[in-house]
C-alpha cells in the first residue's frame, strides 16, 4: 500500500499543475534568464554605438588638426608667456 501513496506524490516545488495553466518553476527561471540576456544585449549594443561615436569623433578631430597628439606640453610659466605674447600681438594687430 505504501507504493501506491508514493506513486501519486509529485516532487514539491519543481512542476506545478499544467492543466491549470500554471508555469513550472523552471519555465519561469528560463523566461527570467531570457529577459536578462535580452537586456544585456541591448546594453552591449548601446555601448558599441557609444564607442563608434567616440571613435568617429576622435577621427574627425585628428583629421581637422585639433588633436592633442604630438603636441609638446608647456609648463604653466611657458603657457602664460605664450598667452601674453598672443594677447600683445592681438593688441598690436588691432591698431594697424
Amino acid at each position: 500500500m505504501e507504493d501506491d501513496e508514493t506513486k501519486d506524490k509529485k516532487p514539491e516545488g519543481t512542476v506545478k499543475d499544467s492543466d491549470n495553466g500554471v508555469q513550472s518553476e523552471t519555465s519561469k527561471e528560463l523566461d527570467r534568464a531570457d529577459e536578462i540576456v535580452e537586456r544585456r544585449n541591448r546594453v552591449c549594443e548601446r555601448e558599441e554605438n557609444i564607442l563608434n561615436r567616440k571613435e568617429s569623433f576622435a577621427a574627425r578631430e585628428a583629421a581637422s588638426g585639433r588633436s592633442e597628439a604630438g603636441q609638446e606640453q608647456l609648463t604653466p610659466e611657458a603657457k602664460a608667456k605664450k598667452e601674453a605674447a598672443d594677447g600683445a600681438k592681438e593688441i598690436v594687430d588691432a591698431f594697424r
